[in-house]
């Protein structure tokens, strides 16, 4: 019969530590978030995420030029059913973000504390702004459309429509609220989004797919990819599918790169600077005409 080791206590069975052990933390390596679901990078790269004290909290993965292509693919595909859907809808979608955002406060905290200050009022202000844009969603039409004068037996209106799908690119020193300033405006207006999370602070973008992907946000319409600005914005810019591209985050000697690559597409640009909320609202509707005879 076997026998078990005899432990530091003098008994036979399960062993007992008489002191405590140093041992190293499994650290987790996260997963881009395209078409509603998490798959690992096709390139098979990760890179590590750190806290603004250089300790190592994760690993994210590095997408590539191929995961980009397939998040403008999901978005492309998503964009007849989100654009279609009635903006009340949207806005019910929207709202239902700021309610698991607000179930999982404690979560978004930490991945915030752990890379700028003031974590508390970032996360707050991240699901204030979701309820913010969520109750836009059915006024866009009214603060943007409008009932023009015309001369003749006709009525002329105009009204906004989703522009298409939307690449952006999230401002590097806010890892949470800058990624919500640039993600919601596309969502509520009916666009589609790709987006290229903070290099440097990609998880609390990780967290937030976690959010749309539990949100009753239909797969495809939001896409965060993680990994080097540098490499995936020139495709994002350049890709004949993207619609409008908010440059939030560019650095300014890239963004001027964008632009050019962005012009080759006829890409509607949003410059980096400081743009209100109904600037983005504004940037991601086409306004468009429709002329009706009217009888005399």
């Amino acid at each position: 019969m076997t026998r078990l080791p005899r432990t530091d206590n003098g008994t036979r069975g399960q062993r007992v530590a008489s002191r405590p052990v140093d041992r190293l933390e499994v650290a987790k390596t996260y997963k881009l978030y395209v078409g509603g679901a998490f798959p690992r990078s096709e390139s098979g790269r990760t890179y590590p995420a750190r806290s603004a004290d250089g300790t190592l909290l994760a690993h994210a993965a590095l997408a590539s030029r191929k995961d980009l292509r397939d998040a403008v693919t999901a978005a492309r595909t998503a964009l007849p059913g989100w654009s279609g859907a009635t903006a009340y809808n949207r806005g019910q979608v929207l709202y239902r973000v700021a309610e698991v955002m607000e179930g999982r406060r404690a979560q978004f905290v930490a991945r915030v504390g752990a890379v700028e200050p003031d974590a508390e009022a970032v996360v707050a202000a991240a699901i204030d702004r979701w309820v913010w844009y969520a109750g836009w969603t059915d006024k866009i039409a009214t603060v943007l459309g409008s009932v023009n004068p015309v001369a003749g037996p006709y009525v002329n209106f105009s009204t906004p429509v989703p522009t298409g799908v939307v690449g952006a690119v999230a401002p590097q020193g806010s890892a949470l609220l800058g990624l919500v300033d640039v993600l919601a405006p596309v969502l509520a207006t009916g666009c589609t989004a790709v987006v290229l999370a903070a290099q440097e602070r990609p998880l609390p973008a990780v967290e937030l797919g976690e959010v749309l992907a539990t949100s009753d946000v239909p797969a495809g319409v939001a896409n965060l990819l993680t990994g080097r600005t540098a490499e995936l914005a020139p495709w994002l810019a350049s890709h004949a599918e993207v619609a409008g591209l908010d440059l939030a985050g560019a650095p300014a000697e890239l963004a001027v790169e964008l632009e050019r690559a962005a012009a080759e597409t006829v890409t509607r640009v949003l410059p980096p600077g400081d743009h209100p909320g109904i600037a983005r609202l504004r940037a991601w509707s086409e306004i468009r005409t429709v002329w009706h005879p009217v009888g005399r």
